[in-house]
């Protein structure tokens, strides 16, 4: 029997890194699916839970907000089943995502203005909520409040990972809406895991109670305090600046390993807490890659762009603490190479 789009949202991918950066660290690739990002599991569960509910009519048309991601997995989703999809995304789209969405049919709206106080994601959500109050035909799916977000990685995400590597010592999930993040930790927590789980945040984001500043890297991190995401459910949290998230996925390019702002953030945070905790370099340890790095080429990944936003020090790449080895490329059905 084939597969609907929305069934293929997993992989089998692991990338060791631990030849690379010395430390026992391996990267679940999740952007190997026809959306480009772990975003396809929330988009196809919230379509599903929708219909499931008959919130979805023959007449329905799907809004949501997105900086990039969720908005092209429900691009592909929307296309898939023949609805109509309008995002409504901010300037920070970059033109690879935004040009992405429409090729698959979708309508974009672009806030142009932040809000003062809740910068472009509330600028966004008000959009929305004026859409949804005009016309009812409009379905919000609500990426920032929908249980379906979580339970899509409860039910795929998280027991991929332990599946993989049952006594992995430590999980390493970027915050970005916490769908991933909620969904991964519950699941460890209901299942006995006694891996520490850490948060990663872009600085700049309010999510861990400081103060909102300038972020130039969509995905990861928010303006609005995101509605599901509960500190108590993590052991640690780090927050990365996003000079650190440009090195760390300049170098990761380097030995053609080409991924998005979101990974670089999520490895960037992994390693300056290991480097702090784990000086023994004997834990084992799991990080979420979110997105691939095609979408970024304009921006991450263009010398012009980054040296007009972060200045020279940002080409540098991230210098490892012994010669450079080949990076490992695993699938859960390989045996889990043993630390140490």
């Amino acid at each position: 029997m084939s597969a609907g789009v929305q069934e293929l949202t997993g992989s089998e991918l692991f990338v060791d890194l631990a030849p690379l950066f010395g430390h026992a660290l391996h990267m679940k690739v999740e952007g190997l699916n026809l959306g480009g990002s772990i975003k396809l599991r929330a988009a196809a569960a919230m379509v599903a839970a929708a219909e499931r509910s008959r919130l979805l009519r023959e007449d329905s048309v799907l809004v949501e907000s997105s900086s990039g991601n969720l908005g092209v997995a429900l691009s592909v989703i929307a296309a898939h089943k023949g609805l109509r999809f309008v995002c409504v995304t901010d300037a920070r789209c970059n033109a690879t995502t935004a040009a992405t969405m429409r090729a698959l049919g979708t309508e974009l709206l672009v806030v142009d203005e932040p809000d003062p106080r809740g910068g472009f994601l509330k600028a966004r959500l008000d959009r929305v909520r004026r859409l949804c109050a005009e016309d009812d035909r409009y379905l919000w799916l609500n990426q920032y409040s929908n249980p379906a977000n979580w339970v899509a990685h409860y039910e795929g995400t998280a027991p991929a990972i332990l599946k993989y590597m049952p006594d992995v010592d430590v999980l390493f999930v970027g915050v970005g809406t916490s769908g991933t993040a909620m969904g991964c930790a519950r699941y460890f927590r209901d299942n006995g895991s006694r891996a520490r789980l850490v948060a990663v945040d872009a600085v700049g984001s309010v999510t861990f109670g400081r103060p909102a500043g300038t972020r130039l890297i969509p995905g990861l991190g928010a303006s609005v305090m995101p509605p599901m995401f509960d500190a108590g459910a993590f052991d640690d949290r780090i927050q990365v600046a996003e000079l650190d998230t440009i090195r760390l996925c300049r170098t990761l390019a380097g030995r053609g390993l080409l991924f998005g702002g979101s990974t670089g953030t999520v490895v960037a945070g992994a390693l300056q807490w290991l480097e702090r905790y784990d000086s023994g370099r004997s834990l084992r340890s799991v990080c979420i890659s979110p997105d691939m790095g095609d979408r970024y080429l304009s921006t991450i990944y263009d010398d012009s762009w980054v040296l007009a936003n972060f200045g020279p020090e940002a080409l540098r790449p991230v210098r490892p603490p012994h010669p450079l080895g080949p990076v490992h490329l695993v699938r859960t059905t390989a045996p889990v190479p043993q630390a140490g």
